[in-house]
């Protein structure tokens, strides 16, 4: 069982979350990292370099960075790569914390647990500074929780193998036609048993999960691209720019054309990857 780390509140000097997307082929660093940061992968793929030792990251998995370790970044070279992260930095950590830290898994399966903490942070940091109390206290809570979400992937599964099938099918195929029983088909369970799992662990359809998913998505790139609308409804498995439009609207109560102007006349921050 993991350790938990003792991390002091005090020392604890920002924390901030944010999201991007990388096109085919793009690369990122060297760097020195310089906080505890989790990286979220999504979409596409991704290799770390960790002082020259290679990290393969498939999407639904989140990474542990270090301080004081050289990083390098290389994603996929045929399809877009999404990730999300949170940083966190202390003036100083004890030699304790950071042994705990290295004896840690360097990624590990991604919880619905931490990819809320990541909804509150990014939410909270488009309205706070880094050094607000709250948006602190959320950094404190991913770190925290990493190790629970450690303990919890060497003891037992959180979900029915047939729910993770599911899901990595939906994010790797998402841009295409995907029907209730391909799905099903790709968990290697029946339609109705398939819609029961996601009842009990996901607490919806599979399909609307789908959808749900399709919708994230997009809200992503008009976030974090120039592409169009249009482009974008292609690229997310909408049948056409106006049905993305309208379950943009209809999930989030904004429309396509308020998020991108609002994300763009806001832009100003810098990923920390």
């Amino acid at each position: 069982m993991s350790a938990m780390p003792d991390f002091s509140f005090d020392r604890l000097t920002y924390a901030v979350a944010g999201s991007i997307v990388y096109p085919p082929g793009s690369r990122f660093g060297p760097r020195i990292q310089q906080d505890i940061q989790l990286v979220m992968l999504y979409t596409g793929e991704m290799t770390v370099t960790l002082s020259g030792r290679p990290l393969r990251v498939t999407p639904g998995h989140v990474v542990l960075l270090k301080p004081g370790v050289e990083e390098t970044f290389f994603f996929s070279k045929s399809e877009d790569s999404w990730h999300r992260w949170i940083a966190v930095h202390f003036e100083e950590l004890p030699e304790t914390v950071v042994e705990t830290l290295n004896e840690l898994p360097e990624c590990l399966p991604l919880s619905e647990e931490m990819n809320l903490l990541v909804d509150l942070m990014i939410h909270l940091n488009r309205q706070s500074a880094p050094t607000d109390a709250d948006v602190r206290s959320l950094g404190l809570a991913a770190l925290h929780l990493y190790p629970r979400d450690s303990e919890k992937s060497l003891l037992k599964r959180e979900k029915h193998p047939a729910v993770y099938a599911a899901l990595a099918a939906i994010r790797e195929n998402y841009a295409g036609e995907l029907s209730l029983a391909q799905l099903a088909n790709a968990a290697g369970a029946s339609p109705e048993h398939l819609v029961r799992l996601f009842r009990k662990h996901e607490h919806t359809s599979p399909i609307h999960y789908l959808w749900q998913y399709r919708v994230n998505r997009a809200v992503e790139l008009l976030t974090h691209t120039g592409l169009t609308v249009s482009e974008i409804a292609v690229r997310c498995g909408f049948k056409t720019s106006h049905h993305l439009a309208r379950l943009v609207k209809v999930t989030t109560g904004r429309t396509a054309t308020d998020i991108r102007r609002t994300s763009w006349s806001g832009a100003g921050g810098v990923s920390p990857t």
